[in-house]
């Protein structure tokens, strides 16, 4: 189903608040890893924003989800305080890993492969 406007508005401020949170919050690094939100979507009567969270380097991806989960009204408070004037009701937040860039290295060492056996079959 297709994103309607609103949704894509909320999901614009909702991701740019929380990149500043988790600057200040100092979670952008964690266990010698990097974090970043990678995308945020919200569900159509805006109740839900599912924020993707883009993990490098880092150890136990479902340890460091169950670490935001518990960090949850911490963040949200911090996040209500500062959209309150442009939401008038603060959508329930839910971490999700993005695994977008382990499937994209994959892809690449797959293709690595095809190309070394191309060679190796060429020669």
């Amino acid at each position: 189903m297709q994103e309607g406007k609103r949704q894509k508005q909320v999901a614009g401020v909702i991701q740019e608040e929380m990149n500043d949170i988790f600057n200040r919050m100092g979670l952008t690094m964690i266990d010698g890893g990097m974090v970043s939100i990678s995308g945020v979507k919200i569900t159509p009567d805006l109740l839900e924003a599912r924020i993707y969270l883009s993990l490098f380097q880092v150890g136990d991806p479902k340890k460091l989800i169950h670490y935001f989960e518990e960090r949850k009204p911490e963040i949200k408070r911090e996040l209500t305080s500062r959209v309150k004037h442009q939401l008038r009701r603060m959508p329930e937040l839910k971490f999700f890993l993005d695994d977008t860039l382990d499937h994209v290295f994959k892809m690449e060492e797959i293709f690595k492969k095809l190309n070394e056996e191309k060679k190796n079959d060429g020669e």
